[in-house]
């Protein structure tokens, strides 16, 4: 699962923090712009991980262009792949009833039904941007 969050980078002082308009409460900072984009990315993905976990739905992005700006800082793109971290969680069972038909077609086209029931969840509940 792939995320992506706008992010807006304040230099001050000869360092940088970063806030993410969409995702409150969320930030970081670094002493260089190298650090502070690994630190966002660090903070975006626990903050991601934590709504997940508590079965919220996450945000929609913003549009990057409606981020207003000062002369002191900019806006970037934040994004990360979680399929690591979502793949080592506890794995629970779930028994579904459907057709009889449907069951059938899906058996003879190979269909993985929890691979199926995953992504139509994720995309249900706007995990995935």
């Amino acid at each position: 699962m792939k995320v992506i969050y706008p992010a807006l980078f304040h230099e001050e002082e000869n360092a940088y923090w970063v806030e993410f308009p969409d995702l409150q409460g969320c930030n970081s900072f670094g002493e260089t712009k190298e650090e502070v984009f690994a630190n966002a990315q660090e903070a975006m993905e626990g903050y991601i991980l934590t709504i997940i976990e508590e079965t919220q739905k996450l945000p929609m992005p913003s549009d990057i262009r409606n981020i207003k700006c000062d002369e002191h800082s900019f806006t970037s793109y934040v994004s990360s792949d979680l399929s690591v971290y979502l793949k080592s969680a506890k794995a629970v069972k779930k028994t579904l009833t459907i057709p009889q038909w449907l069951n059938a077609a899906a058996e003879k086209s190979g269909i993985n039904f929890s691979a199926v029931l995953q992504e139509a969840l994720i995309k249900q509940l706007n995990i995935v941007n």
